[in-house]
C-alpha cells in the first residue's frame, strides 16, 4: 500500500471535513471514497467513439446555488397546486 501526501489550505481541509462529517465519515475514509471513485471512472470515461461519458455522480451539487434562496416545500406545493388546476 503506498501513502499519498496532499496538501491543503486550511480552507479546503475544513471544506473536506465538513463533506466527510455530512457523509458520516472520518475525513481520511471520505479522501480515500472519493480517490477510488475518481480512479475507477478514469478507467471507463470515454466510450469507442471517443465521447466521455458521465456517470449520475459527475453531476453531485451542480444545482445548489440555483436552489440556494428557495423554500422547497413551498415550491413543490405550488408545482402540485399547478397540476390539480
Amino acid at each position: 500500500m503506498s501513502i499519498l501526501e496532499i496538501e491543503l489550505t486550511p480552507e479546503m481541509e475544513q471544506r473536506l471535513r465538513e463533506k466527510a462529517r455530512r457523509r458520516g465519515l472520518e475525513a481520511k475514509a471520505y479522501v480515500q471514497t472519493v480517490v477510488m471513485h475518481d480512479l475507477s471512472q478514469d478507467a471507463d470515461a470515454v466510450e469507442a467513439d471517443g465521447e466521455r461519458r458521465f456517470n449520475v455522480m459527475d453531476f453531485y451539487g451542480a444545482g445548489r446555488d440555483a436552489w440556494k434562496d428557495v423554500d422547497v416545500k413551498k415550491y413543490i406545493n405550488e408545482m402540485r397546486d399547478e397540476w390539480d388546476a
